[in-house]
C-alpha cells in the first residue's frame, strides 16, 4: 500500500472512530486510534501515516511525534472535505 492509499484509509478510520463536529470535521484521540484492533491491522506505522496526512494538511494535532501512553489524549482532527464542486473546480 502506498502513502496516498494509507492516508485515504486513515481518513476512513478517523471517520469510523471519531465524532463529527459542527463544522464537518471529525475528532478522535490518538489513544482510541492506537488501541483499535482494526487500525492496528491496517497501519504498520500509524504515527508515520498520521504525520504524512498532517504534512498534506488533511488533519491537525498538537506536536510532531505521538507516542502511545504519553499522547493518548491528544486530539486528532480530520479537516472537513471540500464540497465536490469546489474540489473538481480546483483540479481543473
Amino acid at each position: 500500500m502506498n502513502v496516498e492509499e494509507e492516508v485515504e484509509r486513515l481518513k476512513e478510520e478517523i471517520k469510523r472512530l471519531g465524532k463529527v463536529q459542527p463544522d464537518g470535521s471529525y475528532k478522535v484521540t490518538f489513544g482510541v486510534m492506537f488501541h483499535d484492533d482494526r487500525c492496528a491491522n491496517i497501519f504498520e506505522a500509524l504515527v508515520g501515516t498520521l504525520r504524512a496526512a498532517k504534512k498534506r494538511k488533511l488533519l491537525t494535532y498538537d506536536g510532531e511525534l505521538l507516542l502511545q501512553g504519553v499522547h493518548d489524549n491528544v486530539e486528532i482532527v480530520l479537516k472537513p472535505s471540500p464540497p465536490a464542486t469546489e474540489a473538481a473546480a480546483s483540479v481543473a
